[in-house]
């Protein structure tokens, strides 16, 4: 049984009561929505297919993204990253909008003003990690919602990246980590350098390395989970044990205690490029580097072993050798 309400100026409050379901109550601006809402409301209930919208209707997407937070970002290994990443969606406008009110439109002009102003990669992971959003609403919150990002396009995924130290940056690097602004950190943001282009260890990893891990005696470095979710030996260059035994110990067994995530070691690396003058280097550019100086020297599947990779085609994306190295190569290979 359904009954309209009249509440004032342009308020008309439809209501359904039927034995057995949830009473159903919304108010409109016209009598003849609130009546044509309530007899679809009463259809679905006599077709057996309604779903109880209250809930969907009640949720912004500023709860559902505090709620994934909470139960799904809790147990990744990449928490940090995407907390960051939730905490700067929470603040849009559309974020207190209800999830039912929520159309493909909405993340598609999302899209077209976020790419004004950050990299492609950037808006696909935050598009992807709101389609995960919904998906679990839908899937384990039991939400009645359709999936307005299944309609939204996403920016292509970027080129890998080629880019290695050229010519005498390396050098240049570890000369301005001594200017006297940056003295505070030198020791550590040096580390990181020395043992991401001696090992190919993820920014991640070393930031989250304890000594109990480190073992002197076997020269390796063993990781009990990495970013594909497995166990994983890193074996240690000469440089890269001296490097670390020269480290001082901290309470808390940290290894590399300066850093909060990699997000603060991406920005004092930033700033050490700007001081030597180099451009377009990142610090995960550096896993390219290791990768590339290693791989002429062993088997592609020692190198995938090294590197953590599940799949040998990741070998292409971080082997970025130089022309000259590749004529070596051939060379070499050639010779007598």
């Amino acid at each position: 049984m359904s009954s309209i309400s009249h509440r004032g100026n342009y308020q008309f409050q439809a209501t359904v009561r039927r034995k057995g379901y949830p009473t159903q109550s919304k108010t409109f601006e016209s009598r003849r929505d609130a009546d044509k809402w309530a007899r679809d409301v009463e259809t679905q209930i006599d077709q057996g297919v309604f779903k109880d919208r209250r809930e969907a209707e009640n949720t912004t997407l500023n709860d559902a993204l505090e709620r994934y937070r909470l139960t799904v970002t809790s147990a990744k290994r990449g928490l940090v990253a995407e907390t960051n990443r939730i905490r700067q969606l929470k603040a849009l406008p559309m974020a207190q909008r209800s999830l039912d009110s929520l159309q493909a439109k909405d993340f598609a002009a999302y899209r077209d003003a976020r790419l004004q102003v950050v990299s492609k990669n950037t808006v696909r992971l935050e598009l992807s990690l709101l389609s995960h959003v919904f998906t679990i609403a839908i899937n384990e919150w039991c939400l009645p919602l359709e999936h307005p990002l299944k309609k939204v396009k996403k920016p292509s995924a970027p080129d890998g990246r080629d880019r290695r130290l050229v010519g005498d940056e390396e050098a240049r690097l570890m000369a301005a980590l001594h200017r006297p602004e940056a003295r505070s950190a030198a020791l550590w943001l040096q580390s990181c350098i020395t043992i991401a282009i001696e090992t190919g260890m993820r920014a991640g990893e070393l930031l989250t390395l304890q000594w109990t891990q480190v073992n002197f005696n076997q020269n390796v470095i063993r990781l009990d989970k990495s970013k594909n979710g497995s166990a994983r030996s890193v074996p240690l260059s000469e440089k890269a044990q001296t490097c670390l035994q020269h480290l001082p110990r901290h309470i808390g067994g940290q290894v590399i205690p300066n850093f909060h995530d990699t997000s603060g070691l991406d920005r004092a690396f930033k700033r050490l490029c700007k001081a030597a003058n180099i451009h377009g280097l990142r610090y995960h550019d550096l896993r390219h580097e290791a990768a590339s100086r290693l791989a002429p020297h062993m088997p592609v599947q020692t190198l995938a072993k090294i590197m953590g990779w599940k799949t040998l085609q990741m070998a292409m994306r971080y082997y970025n050798p130089t022309e000259q190295e590749l004529v070596d190569v051939v060379r070499r290979a050639t010779r007598g």
